[in-house]
Order: C-alpha cells, then structure tokens, then sequence
C-alpha cells in the first residue's frame, strides 16, 4: 500500500510539472540577496509564464502600463514549449539563465527553452523580460520601451512614429493622413498607432525582448504587431529605417484588422478592397483594371461564376500577382459603397472566411446587392462593362 502510494504520489508530481513546466534554476546563476523577494519573484515569474498560454489581455501578470509593448512578445512565446516533431506540449523546458537587478523595484530576466533529445540538447527560444515590483508581487514587460528610451519620436494625427535618428517627414505626414482616412471610413475612432522603426529582423527580435528564435533562422525581414483596446502597436524590420515609403494596399488591411477580427475576414473580399482604396505593388486601381480587361475580361465567353475560385494570375511576375477574384468583389464592394455606404462593405468583408463551397459570401452578397449564383455571371460582366 505504502509503495502505490509512492508511486501515485510520483505521478501526480510529475503531472503537475508536466502541466505547469516550471523555471529549472541551475545553482551556478546568482539569485539575489533577498531570499524572501526571491521567492516571490520566480513565483510571479512561473505563474506568469503559465498565463502565457490564455489570450493576453487575460495575463494579469503583464505591467498594465505597457501591455501592447508586451503583448508582441508574448506572440513570440506563446506555445513555444510544444514539439509536433516529439508530440509533447511541454518539450522544451524555460530555464533561468540570467536575473540582474537593475534597481529597488525592476529585475532584468533572461531565459531559454530548451529540449533534450537522444541527449542532444536543441535550443528552441531565448526571451528577455523586465520583471517590476508591485506591492508584494510582480509584473513583467518587454523590453522594446528600455531598448528605443533613447530614439527620436514624432507624431502626425494619431500616429507615433518611433525612429532611431532621421525620418522622411513627408512620408510620415501622409501616412498619418492615410491612417486618418481608412480609420473615419472604418469608423474606428481615437485609435492610437505607434510604429517602430527597426534595420532588419535580427534588431526587430532583439529590441522586443526575443535574443533568439528557431522558427526565424536565415530570415531578414518581416513586421510584427499587436493591439490593446484601441492602441495598436506596429514593429518593422524592412530595411527601411527612416521611413522612405509605404503601401496603401496594405495599410488597408492593417487598419481593417484593428476593426475587425481576422476570424471573420473573408480575404477576396478583403483584397478587393485593397485594390480599389490603395491599389496593389505600387499600382493604381485604375491600372490593375486595365490590366484585368486586357488579360482576363478580352475573354467574352468567360463563366465568372464557374471560375470563381481558381485564382488565376495575372500579373507581370509571381512576386507581384494579381488575381481575377480580387477585381471582381472591388467592382462588387464600388457597388455597394455607392448604393448602401461603407456600413454595407463592412458586413460584406466580415462575413467570413474563404472557402471553396462560399455559401457565406454568396449569402451575404445576395443579402447586399441581390446578385445569386444564378446571376452572377451576368451582374460580373454589367459590373464590368459599366467600369469600362
């Protein structure tokens, strides 16, 4: 009897840490003098890297003050101790690996993932926090606000650009126009925008608090983001440091995505917005329709119903592709926009996401403008004909 419960006892130790994968400390790292506080402190931090794992407006342990600041972060760690490779959810174990204390009430926190295989050890991520004394606990930020205290800010309408030394003003000025615009059609109002200004990648991660990262090995470039409320927060790293240009296009779909949720975004309709409000790589709504009339619409035969769906490519080069489906639901979304206002093109942009039977899109399209699968093919070529 003594031995079952031995090992029941066992078990339920090792599921517990199975389903709460604490910080492993290793003696050689120096804890700081106060015991006491340091209990709190790895107590907080275990529980906060527990909370992770819920949405994050739900992580009470994130400093209020910065949570969008934090939130981009925790984007990064989230799900980051799951191996599809050995099917285990909690593979890759967070180990301490430094905590500095940088005054009475702030640590510095540095930790790693890492699993071990065939006793081969793979470093899967390594994060830096800032861990702040509040009464008797502690909550934790990024580090993007300690990494940029000392960059360049400027602001245009409700946008704040954050940038290390120089900035193309005039860029900045009509993007905030632009923000202005998309955000009044939206009826998106007070709506704050901080965007950061980074070389590449490599400084993106290193500025938010994310030292490494093995999903974005040999990647240069890419943007990350993330919103509380009605502040969204922007970080780029695409090598363009002082801000020499930006793309309407897809300006649009950043600003539709503070409005509204991605789960319910139906993505033709989506980019035929953005061809008609801003275009596509650099080209004119205009143009992208000159160039579907010369390519697709020279077809007279065409069955626009029966080719829904195949997205077929008409642009000059794959990097810059253009697709038949997203001209079509611009002529359709210019329609409704001019018969029954914006309020309408948002319905129909939200009425869910592709997929190839579309009973979704076609119901709200023939709620909207009373175009059915049965007439579809002749509403698309009046639709067309009537922009010629």
């Amino acid at each position: 009897m003594k031995n079952l419960f031995t090992i029941l006892f066992a078990l339920f130790s090792f599921s517990s840490f199975s389903q709460n994968n604490p910080l492993i400390i290793s003696k050689v790292i120096s804890m700081p003098k106060d015991s006491l506080e340091t209990k709190k402190l790895i107590l907080s931090l275990n529980n906060f890297l527990i909370a992770k794992q819920n949405p994050n407006e739900e992580n009470t342990l994130v400093l209020e003050k910065e949570n969008k600041e934090t939130y981009i972060l925790l984007d990064e760690m989230n799900g980051i101790e799951k191996s599809g490779k050995n099917k285990d959810d909690f593979f890759f174990k967070p180990y301490l690996t430094n905590i500095v204390k940088l005054n009475d009430l702030e640590y510095y926190i540095q930790l790693s993932y890492i699993g071990i295989s065939e006793n081969v050890p793979t470093l899967r991520a390594s994060f830096e926090l800032i861990a702040h004394k509040e009464n008797l606990d502690f909550k934790f930020s990024s580090t993007l606000i300690r990494n940029t205290s000392c960059w360049e800010t400027m602001k245009v309408n409700n946008c704040i650009f954050h940038y290390k030394s120089k900035i193309n003003t005039s860029t900045a000025k009509n993007y905030g126009k632009a923000v202005a615009t998309f955000d009044k059609k939206l009826n998106a109002k007070n709506q704050q925008t901080d965007i950061y200004f980074c070389s590449d990648l490599p400084e993106l991660l290193k500025i938010i608090g994310t030292e490494y990262k093995l999903d974005y090995n040999s990647r240069l470039t890419s943007t990350f983001s993330s919103k509380s409320g009605n502040r969204l927060l922007i970080v780029k790293g695409d090598n363009d440091t002082k801000f020499d240009d930006f793309d309407l296009h897809d300006l649009w779909h950043e600003r539709l995505k503070n409005v509204v949720s991605s789960k319910t975004i139906n993505k033709p309709v989506d980019e035929g917005c953005a061809y008609l409000y801003g275009g596509s790589w650099g080209i004119s709504w205009k143009t992208i329709f000159k160039k579907f009339i010369e390519k697709v619409a020279n077809d007279k035969q065409k069955n626009w119903l029966e080719n829904y769906g195949k997205f077929d490519d008409f642009g000059e080069t794959n990097e810059t592709h253009l697709m038949a489906e997203y001209v079509i639901n611009a002529l359709i979304v210019q329609k409704i926009e001019k018969e029954k206002g914006f309020a309408c093109v948002l319905e129909f942009v939200s009425c869910g996401k592709y997929n190839k039977e579309n009973e979704n899109y076609f119901h709200s399209l023939e709620k909207l403008t009373g175009i059915t699968k049965s007439n579809f093919n002749e509403k698309v070529w009046e639709l067309i004909n009537d922009e010629k």
